[in-house]
């Protein structure tokens, strides 16, 4: 073997050995990564070519500018000439346009069956009955309000002329020089307003509508000729009392009603506040409903203008006269190339995709918390002597490098294939985004993980909340975020829940591509994160606090609920507790009912306990494990009384010794060893390993022990070489010890040659597994080893060879092993304890406990069923005290007191039964342990019963 290492290892060996662990583990799930990276890779092309299909159909010559072959020279051959002269109202939109036409401004009029009327909320009675929207009379209301409500009303009929005048010679300045509006929805590009174009008519607001209050307008551009119907429309001038009264009106009465969405809209209004004749100031109202699909910048500001300059004209011709006019004679567009449709698919649809390639990740972190949690292999780790501070700064920082790897090449394939969701947003906002949320991510996984102990029940509800999270943003959390009436608020009560407060960056994102896509600008930059829409900056605050207070919680959730310790430790933990010197010294406090308990023991469990009595008195001892009175009860449940696991019981090992426990199922054996181990807390006494208390110091004992548990605690990927460099480097072995170590090791349990080293561990038998557990078990040198059955289905060579592997490490270590192997006992423990029901029955080296508990032969005769009686009466003669213990078929086998019989006399009477009747077959033995077992397990058994 090798020699053995010095000193426990320091927290960058074991961070050394888990990184180790992890790079070779992930290597091995090398198919696994691809699938996952192939996901956003397969989505991120399927954009691509839906991208494609789109643009292909927005591409076509009926969505182009429009053009035409023109002979321009004169010789015959045409030429294709394109520009707007040439194009539909559909086309105009992709024409250079080089000098934009003039166009006149419009009012946004509200339709006739959403005027104003008087209803239970508004009760105004100026306001007509509904009764006009019957027959589309309504007026078109304007309020007004000021401190002088006669200066209003000549303002206001300043604002709405008398009549509707053409001048067909200046078609536009004639418009301009009217009232005119619209109730169709405006555009961010005026180059047509869609009133022209709509099936919407175009108002003219009048003081008075005549009979015939329509009339015809033709406008000429270019080459488009439009025809449009103007219609009059009442001006209703509505004074009020003051702002507060106008500014309820308005959003009082605006979409409330019955199912019909009765609607009460007005075309503006005006707060005159301390207008004069030496002051002009004012106030405006308008519609700031009518906003476009990309995002919250409202398009109706380009009606605003229309409203403004009537408020302008109306005073200047109050001060100079009617004839006096500020025209507002057209609005115009700057110059502007050709452009080609766009509509980029991965910011209308990367919000919801986008989320579920990035919360993917969440069930993939948590799976593999609950593998380690289930498969109990973090538990193995720590027995091995890894520390919590190494576990958690190597695992998050393993998860965080395979997030970001993740990320990073999610965002550079998305880059590389040209969507606008990565390459229009600023890099250094999506790098700062993507970084903080993967870290909560991380963070809440290990905050879930604690609750979780199945893989699959796990995994499940990993992907309900990937799923969940982008349906419930997409259909919900979407829609309040948009609605301006919703509070915001609690749009950060919702963003709170991490998977909205993904979709919300995301969504941001989107909206910003989008755009700038659209208008051929740039998306989001750090100067965005100032505007009060832009959701980002609260995001990005949220997340980082929750990352914060999420990662303290779940270490501090893990430490309180971990059991591995042997103890939950309370708040603040027990590592900041003040340090207590390791030592045997107890206080010196009474046993209640120890007395009545020991005068019922055997004097060899008497003698056990009085040395570990004696042993606790001295100031130090060389002994490996000392046992003092430990006690293991669990709560009965369901009205079920009290189950006694491990009923006091003191031990005391010195180095060098291997201590065999025996006992039936259910004895206790296993329970005993999981609070040595640290897997249960005892119920009361304690035990000291290396001079350590396992209530108090386990992490410290973890540093010397090895553990063969019952089950085979592997992972399945690793191979058996990787398995003991692992522990091999958690008990601080290096360099070359290491690998000698690591060889001596696997050639010791038959593990080293054929290339079984390098197999997998889940392609191992079940024998294979068995042999690499008590390998692990003893590589590093341990002082203390627990071995639960470790020849558990082993053939009769391998068990062979694994005895002489433990025979040859107990020479320098305490073993405490736990067989149902009589055999196996006898071969390799210096001394066996017998558990029944909870208590040690019986202690000492297995020659003792045959003569002490075994002093009989047994006598063994088969003949045929008739002479069954002369056999008895022959065994009655050679000895009164034999008992009969079995008896079938002619086969009957009694246990014959030493004291009481003699071998030679034995030989003498089967030679005269002989002589009398056949005799089959028969055999005088001495006795076994596992007649000694059999016979101490039945003797408690039946005295637990009758008491």
């Amino acid at each position: 073997m090798a020699e053995p290492a010095h000193g426990p290892a320091s927290f960058c060996t074991q961070a050394n050995a888990l990184l180790r662990k992890n790079l070779t583990y992930q290597k091995r799930n090398i198919k696994t990564n691809i699938r996952l990276i192939s996901f956003p890779f397969v989505l991120c092309l399927l954009l691509v070519l839906i991208q494609s299909l789109v643009n292909h159909e927005l591409n076509k010559a009926s969505n182009k500018c429009g053009c035409k072959c023109i002979d321009t020279n004169g010789d015959g051959q045409c030429e294709k000439v394109c520009g707007i002269q040439y194009s539909t109202v559909d086309q105009v939109g992709t024409c250079p346009i080089l000098s934009p036409p003039e166009w006149p401004p419009l009012l946004q009029i509200p339709a006739p069956q959403y005027r104003a009327v008087k209803t239970d909320f508004t009760p105004f009675n100026d306001l007509p009955n509904d009764s006009c929207r019957r027959t589309g009379s309504c007026p078109a209301t304007i309020l007004f309000t000021g401190n002088n409500q006669s200066l209003g009303e000549i303002l206001l009929g300043n604002m709405v002329p008398n009549s509707f005048t053409l001048n067909s010679s200046d078609v536009l300045v004639s418009l301009a020089q009217n009232v005119l509006g619209s109730a169709s929805w405006p555009n961010l590009y005026n180059y047509l307003d869609p009133a022209f174009f709509s099936d919407q008519p175009v108002y003219e607001v009048q003081q008075q509508c005549t009979g015939n209050s329509s009339s015809s307008v033709t406008i000429q551009q270019s080459s488009l000729t439009f025809q449009q119907d103007v219609s009059c429309a009442q001006g209703l001038r509505s004074w009020r009392n003051s702002s507060l009264a106008v500014n309820d009106e308005l959003y009082k009465g605006y979409r409330k009603g019955n199912q019909e969405r009765q609607i009460n809209e007005v075309v503006a209004g005006y707060d005159f506040l301390n207008t004069n004749s030496n002051n002009f100031n004012v106030s405006i109202w308008y519609n700031s409903t009518y906003k476009n699909d990309t995002g919250n910048a409202p398009i109706s500001l380009v009606r605003v203008g229309r409203s403004v300059n009537l408020a302008s004209n109306a005073y200047l011709q109050f001060l100079l006269g009617p004839a006096t006019k500020m025209l507002f004679e057209f609005v115009k567009e700057t110059p502007q190339p050709e452009t080609e449709v766009r509509l980029d698919l991965s910011s209308l649809l990367g919000t919801l995709f986008f989320t579920w390639v990035i919360i993917q990740l969440f069930p993939v972190v948590l799976s593999a918390l609950v593998y380690e949690k289930e498969q109990k292999l973090r538990i193995m780790m720590k027995m091995h002597g890894l520390g919590d501070g190494p576990y958690w700064l190597i695992s998050y920082a393993y998860f965080l490098s395979i997030s970001s790897i993740y990320m990073l090449c999610f965002v550079i394939f998305g880059s590389v294939i040209g969507l606008k969701f990565f390459t229009l947003n600023d890099y250094s906002i999506q790098f700062v985004f993507y970084f903080i949320y993967i870290n909560l991510q991380i963070s809440l996984a290990f905050l879930v993980a604690a609750f979780f102990s199945n893989v699959k029940t796990a995994t499940v509800v990993g992907y309900i909340c990937v799923f969940g999270s982008g349906l419930l943003g997409g259909f919900l959390f979407q829609f309040f975020v948009e609605d301006t009436s919703f509070p915001r608020g609690w749009i950060i009560v919702l963003e709170l829940y991490p998977g909205f407060s993904l979709y919300r960056g995301l969504y941001e994102f989107a909206q910003y591509s989008f755009t700038g896509d659209y208008m051929g600008t740039h998306g989001m930059r750090w100067g965005d994160l100032s505007d009060s829409k832009n959701g980002m900056k609260d995001v990005l605050i949220i997340m980082v606090v929750e990352w914060l207070v999420v990662l303290f919680v779940a270490y501090y959730i893990d430490q309180v609920t971990s059991s591995v310790s042997g103890k939950s430790r309370m708040f603040l933990f027990e590592r900041f507790q003040k340090k207590r010197t390791p030592s045997f010294r107890r206080p010196s406090l009474p046993r209640q009912g120890s007395k009545v308990f020991v005068q019922m023991e055997k004097p060899d469990v008497s003698q056990e306990r009085e040395k570990v009595e004696q042993l606790l008195l001295e100031p130090s001892t060389d002994y490996a494990i000392v046992c003092d009175n430990l006690k293991k009860v669990y709560p009965g449940r369901d009205g079920n009384p009290d189950k006694f696991a491990v009923r006091g019981l003191s031990l005391a090992l010195p180095p060098g010794e291997c201590f065999g426990m025996l006992g039936p199922n259910g004895a206790g054996k296993t329970s005993f060893i999981s609070m040595m181990i640290g897997l249960t807390k005892p119920t009361s006494g304690t035990a000291y390993v290396q001079g350590l208390d396992i209530q108090t110091h386990m992490d410290g004992i973890y540093t010397s022990m090895g553990v063969c548990p019952q089950h085979d605690l592997l992972w399945e990927t690793l191979t058996g070489w990787e398995h003991l460099l692992f522990y091999g480097r958690l008990k601080n072995l290096k360099g070359s010890a290491l690998t000698q170590a690591v060889e001596e090791s696997l050639k010791s349990v038959n593990l080293f040659y054929g290339g079984v080293a390098e197999k997998q561990a889940g392609k191992y038998s079940g024998g294979m597994k068995r042999r690499l557990s008590v390998a692990i078990s003893l590589i590093g040198d341990p002082k203390v080893v627990y071995m639960d059955e470790p020849s558990t289905g082993l053939d009769p060579a391998s068990r062979n060879n694994l005895w002489k592997v433990v025979k040859h490490a107990k020479q320098d270590r305490a073993i405490i092993l736990t067989t149902h192997s009589m055999e196996e006992a006898e071969v390799l423990c210096d001394r066996l304890g017998i558990f029944v029901d909870g208590s040690l029955q019986c202690i000492g080296n297995p020659k003792e406990l045959k003569a002490r508990y075994g002093g009989s032969y047994v006598f063994t005769m088969t003949t045929s069923s008739t002479y069954e009686e002369e056999v008895e009466n022959m065994v009655q003669h050679l000895s009164p005290g034999a008992k009969r213990i079995y008896q079938i078929s002619g086969t009957q086998k009694f246990e014959l007191p030493k004291h009481e019989v003699k071998i030679a006399d034995v030989f003498q009477a089967v030679e005269n039964a002989k002589s009398r009747f056949t005799v089959h077959a028969w055999g005088l033995a001495d006795t076994t342990l596992e007649d000694v077992f059999i016979k101490v397990a039945r003797g408690a058994q039946a005295f637990n019963v009758l008491s």
